[in-house]
């Protein structure tokens, strides 16, 4: 019995163990009739204690401060208060670009990973939350290469921001004080690094030199799956479509940056070009419009089978 019982832990820890592995990577397997992943419920509600903050449950959920305060604009980010029903994002339309390396979407500060196809013609994408370029500082979009890997990295401030502060050294060791973290990839265009922090906090905000960051414990999962000649691709789509057994999907984000005269407009524009627009609710895409939550809207329309009582718009529809 106490063999049986030392197995049955062994077991536990290593399903447990996995499980915070993949939890910690953010990995999901699509078709090639999909791109929404994530949980099928695109978010979860927690109730909050007295001692949550939304930035530390971004953190804790894989999110940066951008999407869940997005999530939740009506709770103080500090102190949401004690019983508050906080939405947690659990799910993502993939950006319009081809699956292939990085693809990093700006607009969402959100960085995708697209795994090589296995041999059963799996497909899995990773995903992590990222911190981006300052107003004036901005993060290049374009199409690059990791051209280095570097673990523990060391850090020579650049002239501009030694300017800024200068009581830095003109290097700076690897070692909790180093704002690259423990990791770093480098990027063909070479002054651009996707890197670890030392400031956890920024991930989700503006808050860069035009590098991109992630967080301590995710940039080392990246740096497992990355090789050095991945294509990186940085865009700017404040606007997604997406499909997922056979609903249709939005996820928009409102960016300063994108000059976007009627996201309405637009989002029928991207619609019927992808030809899902006679499968959507006008309603329910205008409502998804407003809100510009960064979570995956579904605004299918559903069939008339009859007459019916009045609709009861759920939660996560209303106005």
């Amino acid at each position: 019995m106490a063999i049986q019982w030392i197995v049955n832990i062994a077991l536990v820890v290593a399903a447990l163990v996995m499980v915070s592995s993949q939890s910690a990577a953010q990995t999901f397997p699509y078709d090639r009739q999909t791109s929404v992943v994530g949980a099928e419920k695109v978010y979860a509600t927690y109730v909050a204690s007295k001692n949550d903050s939304l930035i530390e449950l971004a953190r804790q959920n894989h999110l940066g401060y951008n999407e869940i305060t997005l999530a939740n604009p009506d709770l103080d980010p500090f102190v949401p208060g004690e019983g508050a029903a906080i939405r947690i994002p659990a799910a993502w339309v993939l950006p319009d670009m081809p699956h292939d390396g990085i693809v990093i979407n700006l607009s969402e500060m959100r960085l995708y990973f697209f795994h090589p196809t296995t041999k059963d013609g799996l497909f899995r994408v990773s995903t992590f939350p990222i911190g981006i370029g300052d107003e004036g500082l901005d993060t290049p979009v374009g199409s690059f290469k990791i051209v280095e890997r570097i673990a523990n990295p060391a850090w020579y401030p650049p002239a501009s921001i030694r300017a800024e502060r200068p009581e830095l050294p003109a290097v700076v060791p690897p070692g909790p004080e180093n704002p690259l973290g423990t990791h770093a990839l480098r990027l063909s265009l070479r002054t651009y690094l996707l890197h670890g922090t030392n400031r956890p906090y920024a991930i989700g905000r503006r808050a860069t030199h035009g590098c991109i960051r992630l967080y301590p414990e995710e940039v080392p999962k990246l740096y497992e799956m990355v090789p050095v000649g991945a294509k990186v691709t940085i865009v700017k789509q404040p606007i997604k479509v997406g499909v997922r057994n056979n609903r249709v999907f939005v996820e928009i984000h409102e960016d300063p940056d994108v000059t976007i005269s009627s996201y309405f407009e637009e989002t029928i524009v991207r619609l019927k070009k992808m030809g899902l627009m006679k499968n959507v609710s006008t309603e329910k895409l205008y409502r998804a419009v407003r809100k510009k939550d960064g979570m995956p809207a579904d605004i299918s329309l559903d069939e008339k089978k009859g007459p019916k009582a009045p609709a009861v718009v759920p939660e996560f529809w209303t106005l």
